[in-house]
């Protein structure tokens, strides 16, 4: 695998990340220093708790500094767009996290089959650097994660984690294909609401108290 492919998914998943970050906090009302961070956050949170799970030093993020500077670049130029261009944006906030999602979590897949570890530390890698740094994005600005209450979202950085993992993906004409189906996929579940099951206690204690207040009537 061509190394150069490796920054290509780093450099597009930072500039994604890093400008969706900060128009959530642009949302949240946050000052300049709080786009920043959250920006800087979106970016990087997910590649650093990545190396954490798969015992690379956190200090090889200061290694990091040209795509550091180009996530500062990226979160400052959100932060002096013209707020119809912001308004526009909104409309494809999805598509931003969806390129991140998909660039990220290739790119951690990628990373850990760098260092020989095996299918399911693939997985987890490609899971936590394609939706960690939106976790905690989210909780920041203080969010229900959306990797964990809307559309079907983690399951493809899995997917694409299982692709690389198994070496279905390999070349890089492979890895651009994937790139656009993790993307294509994304995009899809939220254009016709797939979720995956869930059940709720609200309903169950709902239903519960009209039960009872049917039975003392």
């Amino acid at each position: 695998m061509d190394m150069h492919v490796f920054d290509v998914f780093s450099i597009i998943g930072t500039i994604a990340f890093a400008m969706s970050g900060a128009f959530v906090a642009m949302e949240e009302e946050y000052d300049i220093l709080g786009v920043v961070v959250l920006g800087l956050v979106t970016a990087f949170g997910g590649g650093i708790i990545r190396n954490v799970l798969i015992g690379v030093p956190v200090t090889t993020l200061w290694g990091q500094g040209d795509l550091i500077m180009l996530a500062m670049i990226s979160v400052f130029v959100a932060f002096v767009l013209p707020l119809g261009l912001i308004q526009h944006w909104k409309k494809t906030e999805a598509l931003f996290d969806a390129i991140g999602l998909s660039a990220f979590a290739i790119q951690g897949a990628l990373y850990a089959t760098q260092m020989n570890h095996p299918l399911s530390a693939v997985i987890v890698a490609a899971v936590l650097t394609g939706s960690g740094g939106g976790m905690v994005r989210d909780l920041l600005a203080g969010r229900k994660p959306l990797v964990l209450r809307d559309e079907i979202y983690a399951v493809w950085a899995m997917a694409a984690g299982v692709a690389i993992g198994l070496g279905v993906a390999t070349k890089t004409w492979q890895l651009l294909t994937l790139f656009v189906i993790v993307i294509v996929f994304r995009m899809l579940s939220v254009l016709y609401k797939w979720r995956l099951p869930r059940r709720s206690l609200h309903a169950a204690q709902s239903s519960a108290a009209s039960g009872k207040e049917v039975r003392s009537g």
